[in-house]
C-alpha cells in the first residue's frame, strides 16, 4: 500500500477517534449534570464513532495480513496512538458516569 493510502486512512482514524473522543468528554459533563439519558446518547454517538476507527484500522491490517506492505507512516503511529487512547477513554468515560448515576441516587 503506498503511502498516501496510508495517510488516508491513517486521517480518517484520527478523525474518527477524535470524534469519539469528544463524545466520551461530553458524556461525562452531561453525567455531572445529572443528565444520564443525554450521557448514554453521547456515549453511544462515540462508540459509533470508535467503531468507524476500528473499521479503518482492520482496513490496514486486512492488507498486511494478505501480504501487502504497508509504507511506514508517523501519522500512522499517531493515528494508532488516537486510536488506544480513545479506547481507554471510553472505559473510563464508562466508570466515571457510572459514579456519578450512584451519586446521584444516594442523594
Amino acid at each position: 500500500m503506498e503511502k498516501e493510502s496510508v495517510q488516508g486512512i491513517s486521517f480518517q482514524l484520527v478523525a474518527h477517534a477524535g470524534e469519539a473522543s469528544a463524545c466520551f468528554f461530553d458524556a461525562v459533563e452531561l453525567a455531572r449534570q445529572g443528565d444520564f439519558d443525554a450521557a448514554e446518547a453521547k456515549l453511544s454517538q462515540g462508540t459509533s464513532s470508535l467503531n468507524e476507527a476500528h473499521a479503518s484500522q482492520t482496513d490496514l491490517l486486512r492488507c498486511e495480513v494478505n501480504g501487502e506492505d504497508i509504507a511506514f507512516s508517523l501519522l500512522l503511529v499517531h493515528a494508532q496512538d488516537h486510536l488506544m487512547s480513545t479506547i481507554l477513554l471510553e472505559r473510563m468515560a464508562r466508570e466515571l458516569i457510572e459514579v456519578y448515576r450512584r451519586m446521584a441516587d444516594d442523594e
